[in-house]
């Protein structure tokens, strides 16, 4: 999938889900009455179904233009999917506290131009399997017809689960850290319904840790100096 493709899936199915459940709320004489009935409670838990897109952000090294084998290198997009756990405190009337531990389904790409090979191109796929720990802090609008906005921003741990058997797969050719940290930015919409919460939520989120391995005796590995993991996620929250 080419990755401007699939950020503009993401982001329409993100439009299409808010403005279906916008005219689900648009009902004469709406107000907030679902708001008000759960407004009073200071924590609560849900379930989170994610869809994303992900990539790496590649810088090269020194050593990429003095060799003569690589002609050039880039990251392919890939797609996603995770499930996680919501657990949101209440900090006052506007602010929440959310962790959402669980686990997520990736695939990235890695494309090398070999001149070696008759300009070959060589596809290094990564399908990962993390474990992850987002800590996120929501600001929230006032409601209106039970429905409001809201922006969320915070801090992920990842660890692939699956790393160790891919790394024996691709001893020769690129390693890839099992353990990432990233910094996370997004904006969604609360629906309060009668007995859940839907909360669609499009979010950024980049790597701030070298994941690349070094290894100097691998020319894949060594024309790259810092590789850096990026998503676009959309999320769906289920919560009560």
């Amino acid at each position: 999938m080419h990755p401007i493709f699939g950020k503009k899936i993401i982001l329409l199915s993100f439009l299409c889900i808010l403005s279906l459940a916008a005219q689900a709320q648009k009902q004469p004489g709406k107000g907030n009455y679902n708001f008000m009935n759960k407004q009073g409670k200071p924590y609560y838990f849900g379930l989170t179904l994610a869809f994303h897109s992900s990539n790496y952000n590649i810088f090269r090294s020194k050593n990429f233009n003095t060799q003569e084998q690589i002609l050039s290198v880039e990251s392919v997009t890939g797609p996603g999917y995770s499930v996680n756990v919501v657990s949101n405190l209440k900090i006052g009337r506007y602010f929440d506290f959310r962790l959402l531990p669980g686990f997520s389904f990736t695939e990235r790409n890695i494309r090398y131009q070999d001149l070696s090979q008759q300009n070959l191109i060589n596809n290094i796929k990564v399908e990962s399997v993390f474990t992850e720990v987002p800590f996120h802090v929501r600001f929230k609008s006032e409601p209106y017809n039970d429905m409001r906005l809201y922006v969320v921003a915070g801090l992920k741990y990842s660890f692939d689960i699956a790393s160790k058997a891919r790394r024996e797969a691709q001893d020769r050719i690129l390693k890839i850290s099992p353990t990432d940290f990233s910094v996370e930015a997004g904006f969604g919409m609360q629906f309060f319904f009668p007995y859940f919460i839907l909360s669609p939520e499009l979010k950024f989120t980049q790597g701030i840790n070298n994941i690349l391995i070094f290894n100097e005796n691998i020319i894949e590995s060594s024309i790259l100096e810092n590789v850096l993991s990026r998503t676009i996620t959309l999320s769906f929250h289920f919560e009560g």
